[in-house]
């Protein structure tokens, strides 16, 4: 009997140790699958752009070179649009927050007179929308088109990160802190702000990164709405700086003589290696955020995770 168990016991570790090492495998095969793209851009902006084209450079730097981030810093219209990207994450960003926060709180209300309307009424924005022209006419009748104010104010809530932060405020604290603070005398506002908002710091961080995450990228809301450069965010400028200016090449190759080929030659192949220098950079503020709402980021995406 003690040599079975003893067996089973060894076949059962076996089993275990087979699933951590295939579990193991697979999340390391993943995460070099993410993080891969972002190493080459990296290599690539500092290796000649020569080699990037010959596919040289897949795994190291070849030709070790700056000259892509040396063009950049000339490009005064990137640091405008990293300017306007900045402005139009930070301020938005809270606008977006200063709306979801206080909305998710009341909807967790039982006592809230047509709760369950305004939560549909929610709802139906995440299957119908009006469409672009309908939401082209609201912001020229608000005087927003070609006003930075289009950025910010464009999207006042996503309805599925107020969702998750009601599910937070539900699941996350308990409804008898509540009743203690009103028989203390609290009123709603006293509840949210020294309540509910000091113990939804995960939920605040994680809607933090999903919001700025979605200014910082977004480039579309500009390309329909904004017309002047100077309100351009980064993401529309890196566009134009990757596509205008290679079509321009293109464009501008025939019928000219043999000095303004070599000129045109010569910024197509400085276009080329500016363009993984740019996607660095765009990138870099991210990176460096995530790491500081990495701890709260891992417990609010477990929310409604874990029932009972």
């Amino acid at each position: 009997m003690k040599k079975q168990s003893s067996l089973k016991s060894h076949s059962k570790l076996k089993r275990i140790t087979l699933f951590d090492v295939v579990n193991t495998s697979l999340v390391v095969l993943l995460t070099l699958l993410i993080i891969y793209p972002l190493y080459f851009c990296v290599i690539a902006s500092f290796s000649d752009p020569t080699q990037v084209a010959a596919g040289r450079t897949l795994v190291w730097i070849r030709d070790f070179t700056t000259d892509a981030y040396r063009n950049i810093l000339k490009e005064s219209k990137l640091w405008m649009g990293y300017r306007n990207t900045i402005i139009y994450t930070v301020l938005g960003t809270m606008y977006n927050l200063v709306l979801t926060i206080p909305a998710a709180y009341v909807l967790t209300k039982k006592y809230l007179p047509f709760r369950g309307i305004i939560s549909w009424f929610f709802f139906l924005t995440m299957f119908i929308g009006g469409g672009l022209v309908p939401s082209y006419l609201l912001m020229s009748s608000l005087h927003l088109v070609n006003s930075p104010l289009s950025m910010i104010l464009g999207t006042g809530v996503s309805c599925y990160n107020l969702i998750v932060t009601r599910q937070y405020f539900s699941t996350s604290i308990h409804p008898d802190i509540y009743d203690a603070a009103y028989i203390d005398g609290a009123g709603e506002w006293q509840c949210l702000s020294r309540i509910a908002l000091p113990l939804a710091k995960p939920i605040l961080a994680v809607m933090t990164l999903y919001y700025g995450v979605g200014h910082w990228n977004d480039y579309y809301t500009a390309l329909i709405y904004l017309h002047k450069e100077k309100y351009y965010p980064l993401q529309l400028v890196l566009r134009n700086i990757l596509i205008t200016n290679q079509t321009m090449i293109l464009d501008g190759t025939s019928g000219k003589d043999v000095a303004t080929m070599e000129y045109l030659l010569n910024k197509a192949h400085a276009a080329q290696g500016m363009k993984y220098s740019i996607i660095f950079i765009a990138s870099l503020p991210l990176l460096v955020a995530y790491p500081f709402v990495q701890k709260y980021f891992a417990q609010g995406v477990m929310i409604g995770s874990v029932k009972g």
